[in-house]
């Protein structure tokens, strides 16, 4: 104890990473030539032949855990050390030792200097579990809450094949779901959004112990690595689990690939979505838009950070790094937070959102874009970039140090006001944030927004794939990645879409309108070219109703309606209602109400209110005449002022 207390009483070693780095080591080396005392050794053996029945192949995993880590405010993420796939009483030993001695790793003597931990009082303990086998399964981490909106309402689930270390570790981009809650304890078809990862490489057992990655197969990374079965019934365990802590949690989880059960390998508090002062808005904003994206990957935080870019090949370059720098790395762990601090964003090509180098950039409070794929090639050192996560799940990495800014605005006490303040939010991404901000639900979310930005196709060109030419079927396959067929990527888009924003302000109302493209934005979607007409003006052609009602559309819309009619049936979110948008006459309004009725929508069954919008001259003269066929309006002011004027 004199030994480590002395050797970390030097200030310096905070500021200079290579002094830190030789302490470190120096102390990690006293531990590990410090044998055990007699009687821990023999019954950490007795322990060992208990549980394995004295065999030499019985597979451990070997895990730390600190008095003063995961507590609800620091998480301590990865700063010990794990060891997976170890046989034999000797290997034991050797890995639990590894363990006491990980106490005190570079990253975890400056985590707990940053956190204000006094090294002294911080105690560890070795847990020596049964192997789950998921080499041959799947694993992943799952959060209780939003981690980047701090939504409380959902569980957010990863997935990658193999150990879990890669998803932990963030070498992989693993496959992502959200759960709501409320419909979930309904028995309800409770995903109401998945992302497919690249899942690249997966962790396995190396043959004599031990674990090592290889390359997946490109049918495992075309799939999904958790059914959706699995999915839920891993968040019916992290509601129990949060239950019982009374707090948001962080949980690792495995799936035995030889009895397909699901495991809990670890549970902790989450440490940053949760700590967040309600009623606070912080708020990010680009000022000025980049010329060219330079790479793009998953946002991590809502953050705009911008600088010199340095790029660096392992942690031995740390002593490299310059404050303010903005990090880029084929992937960090946690043996980078002596130099995260430092830096003024952080870029990596792999990882999830879900990894330890994502969870400590959230608590350090600096903007991270993960699983860019190719950032260290499209990037170049002492380049000048603007690296924003302020856009959507998104984040984007610019050229040039673009201007943004931040504010911050504390709600205090709103008070209340003559009328109900609906919202407009057209972009899922953004739902669970604006979901919090007082509000009586969301009175316009646009269809098109959905299906332009999260299926980019054509509905006739998906409707008549086995036609279609080879170019287009090439980059309709590479958008539909994991959905059975073009049918049923375009429904479920749409299903994900649409549930993830009536969660966001459950039970209250949401109103969606239809798609409402006009024939040249529809003509700008992949294949869009062989289907649309070229018309003088858009804005009074083939749009709207006209299209719903429209022999040529009919197919289209009923898919629309059928991703419609499952958010309401089998997902119970019966808040939503939908809007008939560009309804020119009152034929085109009972025609409309038959065919949403022919596709099991019908107005007034099941709660179903049908509102439309009044946009032309003839809504506002025959408003009554309308309003026999609907239960209200939405005024457009544009379209109306200027097909009036």
């Amino acid at each position: 104890n004199d030994f480590i207390n002395e050797k970390l009483a030097d200030e310096t070693i905070y500021t200079d990473v290579n002094k830190l780095m030789e302490v470190g080591k120096a102390i990690r080396d006293k531990i590990m030539d410090t044998p055990f005392q007699p009687d821990f050794e023999s019954e950490l053996k007795a322990q060992w032949e208990r549980v394995s029945g004295s065999s030499d192949t019985f597979t451990f995993a070997v895990r730390s855990s600190a008095t003063a880590e995961d507590l609800p405010d620091a998480s301590f993420a990865g700063q010990q050390e794990t060891y997976l796939n170890v046989m034999g009483y000797e290997d034991l030993k050797q890995k639990v030792h590894l363990v006491f001695a990980s106490l005190f790793t570079d990253r975890a003597i400056s985590y707990r200097h940053d956190r204000g931990f006094e090294h002294s009082k911080v105690q560890l303990c070795a847990t020596c579990q049964k192997m789950v086998r998921s080499e041959t399964g799947s694993a992943g981490v799952m959060f209780s809450l939003d981690t980047e909106s701090g939504f409380r309402d959902v569980v957010f689930v990863t997935s990658a094949y193999g150990l879990g270390e890669t998803v932990v570790g963030g070498t992989v981009n693993p496959d992502e779901w959200y759960v709501f809650k409320p419909t979930l304890a309904e028995g309800k078809d409770a995903i109401i959004a998945r992302t497919m990862g690249s899942k690249l490489i997966k962790m396995v057992y190396k043959a004599g112990g031990g674990s090592e990655t290889v390359d997946t197969s490109e049918e495992e990374q075309k799939s999904w690595s958790a059914t959706d079965k699995e999915v839920e019934d891993l968040a019916v365990m992290a509601v129990k689990i949060e239950k019982h802590y009374g707090r948001p949690m962080d949980i690792e989880w495995a799936r035995d690939g030889d009895d397909g059960k699901l495991y809990i390998v670890q549970a902790r508090p989450e440490t940053v979505a949760s700590q967040k002062k309600v009623g606070v808005i912080e708020d990010y904003k680009m000022l000025e838009k980049g010329a060219s994206v330079l790479a793009s990957g998953r946002a991590v935080g809502k953050r705009i950070g911008s600088g010199k870019v340095n790029i660096l090949k392992s942690i031995d370059e740390m002593g490299d790094f310059q404050e303010g720098q903005v990090l880029v790395a084929d992937m960090t762990d946690p043996d980078w937070e002596p130099i995260m601090k430092k830096a003024g964003a952080i870029v990596t090509n792999r990882g999830g959102r879900t990894c330890h180098a994502a969870i400590i950039a959230r608590e350090l409070g600096i903007p991270a874009i993960v699983g860019c794929g190719d950032a260290t090639d499209k990037l170049a050192v002492d380049q000048e970039v603007t690296v924003s996560c302020a856009e959507g799940d998104t984040g984007n990495i610019y050229e040039g140090l673009l201007k943004f800014e931040r504010t911050e605005q504390d709600l205090g006490e709103i008070p209340k006001v003559g009328m109900k303040i609906m919202m407009n939010v057209g972009n899922p991404e953004t739902a669970f944030t604006f979901g919090q901000l007082p509000n009586d639900g969301i009175g316009l979310a646009r269809l098109e927004f959905v299906i332009n930005n999260a299926i980019g196709v054509h509905p006739k060109a998906l409707l008549n794939y086995d036609t279609i030419d080879a170019s287009t079927k090439a980059l309709i396959d590479e958008k539909m990645k994991g959905y059975a067929s073009p049918k049923e990527f375009y429904t479920q888009k749409i299903v994900e879409g649409v549930a993830t924003l009536a969660a966001s302000v459950y039970p209250k109302r949401i109103i969606v309108r239809l798609s409402d493209f006009k024939s040249n934005e529809y003509k700008s979607l992949i294949g869009g070219e062989q289907y649309e007409p070229d018309e003088e003006n858009p804005m009074i052609g083939f749009r709207g109703c006209g299209r719903y009602t429209d022999p040529f559309f009919e197919e289209c819309f009923a898919m629309e309606l059928e991703a419609i009619k499952k958010v309401r049936g089998p997902m119970g979110l019966k808040n939503v209602e939908i809007m008939i948008p560009f309804v020119r006459t009152l034929d085109m309004a009972r025609e409309v109400n038959e065919v949403l009725e022919k596709n099991g929508l019908k107005r007034g069954e099941d709660g179903l209110k049908v509102q439309m919008m009044a946009e032309l001259p003839s809504n506002v003269f025959l408003a009554d005449e309308f309003l026999e066929y609907f239960d209200g309006f939405s005024i457009g002011s544009n379209d109306l002022t200027q097909l009036t004027l």
